[in-house]
């Protein structure tokens, strides 16, 4: 089954209408920062995550399809993606890229099956 870039997978646990706000973000090979922002909007989900010092201090915009696993009792959410390819992907600038669509679509094929990770465009 495809499923879209900016949906969480049915897998995932994620339950819509969940404040993710402050929740521990892991990457495949450890901690990336905490959530600051999401949305669990259909066909635009996402989380920006604030990766404090890792990154000096950027944020980083994660397409909602990179959540493996939400842990509430935790308050942690784990991505299917290692650190670096967190830190590779396209630079994220909130102000200036939160609702541009032509870096979602940037984004969303880094991400997606288009990207390293994979076949075609998921966008």
């Amino acid at each position: 089954m495809t499923e879209h870039v900016w949906n969480y997978k049915s897998t995932s646990g994620h339950l819509a209408g969940t404040d993710l706000t402050g929740y521990k973000v892991e990457a495949t090979d450890g901690g990336i920062g905490k959530v600051d922002k999401h949305s669990d909007e259909v066909d635009d989900a996402y989380l920006v995550v604030d990766t404090g010092v890792w990154i000096f201090g950027k944020e980083v915009l994660l397409p909602a399809s990179t959540v493996v696993s939400i842990d509430p009792d935790e308050r942690k959410i784990f991505v299917d993606r290692t650190k670096g390819q967190v830190k590779d992907a396209p630079e994220f600038h909130r102000e200036k890229h939160l609702d541009d669509p032509e870096y979602r679509r940037e984004l969303g094929t880094y991400y997606g099956l288009g990207g390293p990770f994979g076949g075609g465009p998921m966008v």
